[in-house]
């Protein structure tokens, strides 16, 4: 039985990494269209600042349907397989398999980034994007995308793990993927009430637009926006493993 569950992982596994990287590929794909069509209509967009807002702004709609399709796929095992009963009869306690859950789901949108991070760089030299690569805003980019993720899979994998029906964490990502995309039209009062904002809100380029001109604005994400961040996660992360352990398996 054992063995029969780690050869379902591994498989299980193997289909999140190529579902990930397809969904990765597509938004790629969409960004160097966009960058090509706005750079071949005005050549000041060919900057590493607008690469990487571009970037941010597509991750509001990427990235939280991402998050909870692999949130789902690693939780859903344990409700189709009814794993939890055979996991008790191990060594390995809830709170470490929810613990390894949140882990391995980070680590595979910290792929995600990091791929993303690479194709920034690549596309830039591709198409000659004058002045050195702006490291210091990569790492930001990174930070705060890994930042925004982190609340959002605590919060996924707590729905996930609680409810059986995954539809209801799929549609909460693609209410968050909406809300991501749209949530440059909000007041600040309440966009920084809704996490998926986070993804634009804690990358460090902002686009400036008024009646006599527009610009990219390059600087460090707000820390109280990065704090919030990390509180909500730990928040919604011990809510959700305590509410997990108390749940009858």
């Amino acid at each position: 039985m054992k063995a029969l569950s780690l050869e379902y992982f591994k498989i299980r596994r193997k289909r999140i990494w190529i579902m990930l990287t397809l969904f990765l590929a597509a938004e790629m794909v969409w960004a160097s269209m966009s960058m090509s069509i706005s750079i071949s209509r005005n050549a000041s967009n060919a900057s590493w600042e607008a690469l990487i807002f571009s970037i941010s702004s597509m991750n509001g709609l990427f990235l939280p349907i991402i998050s909870a399709i692999v949130v789902s796929r690693i939780c859903d095992m344990e409700h189709k397989g009814n794993t939890w009963k055979m996991l008790m009869t191990t060594h390995t306690g809830r709170n470490r398999v929810y613990a390894a859950k949140y882990i391995c789901a980070n680590s595979l949108i910290l792929y995600g980034v990091i791929a993303q991070a690479v194709f920034i760089v690549g596309f830039g030299w591709s198409k000659s994007i004058s002045g050195d690569v702006p490291l210091s805003l990569l790492l930001q980019f990174a930070l705060g995308t890994m930042l925004t993720t982190l609340v959002i899979i605590a919060l996924h994998q707590w729905l996930s793990l609680t409810v059986r029906n995954q539809a209801f964490a799929l549609c909460l990502g693609m209410l968050g993927g909406f809300i991501g995309t749209t949530s440059g039209l909000f007041p600040s009062g309440i966009r920084h009430l809704l996490i998926w904002s986070y993804y634009m809100d804690l990358s460090p380029i902002t686009y400036v637009y008024n009646s006599a001109s527009s610009y990219y604005v390059s600087g460090m994400p707000p820390m109280g926006l990065q704090i919030a961040s990390l509180l909500l996660a730990v928040i919604f992360y011990s809510a959700g493993k305590l509410h997990n352990s108390k749940q009858e398996i």
